[in-house]
């Protein structure tokens, strides 16, 4: 099998419209925890301060962290106790 790069691969399945939708809600839930995680570090809170503060267990942070999918209102709760401002963006 020949190699093949990466973005012509992805690139290429991105035609499908099942995958894009998969790979876009994905994409939006890795990115929500990678925004949550930053801003928690950023803050200098922990998973444990930070659900103390909004009264979301520990563990559902935790998974949120990690890339499980949450709803607004949880997230919403984490940014406020964060000291930040849940914001939704459509480009």
């Amino acid at each position: 099998m020949a190699n093949v790069k990466f973005d012509d691969y992805l690139n290429n399945e991105l035609k499908n419209n099942d995958f894009k939708n998969g790979y876009l809600t994905e994409k939006a839930i890795l990115e929500s925890a990678l925004t949550f995680a930053h801003a928690g570090a950023k803050c200098g809170t922990v998973s444990k301060t930070t659900g103390k503060i909004s009264h979301v267990p520990q563990s559902t942070i935790a998974r949120i962290e990690c890339g499980c999918n949450t709803s607004i209102e949880t997230i919403n709760k984490l940014a406020l106790a964060l000291g930040k401002k849940l914001t939704i963006s459509i480009s």
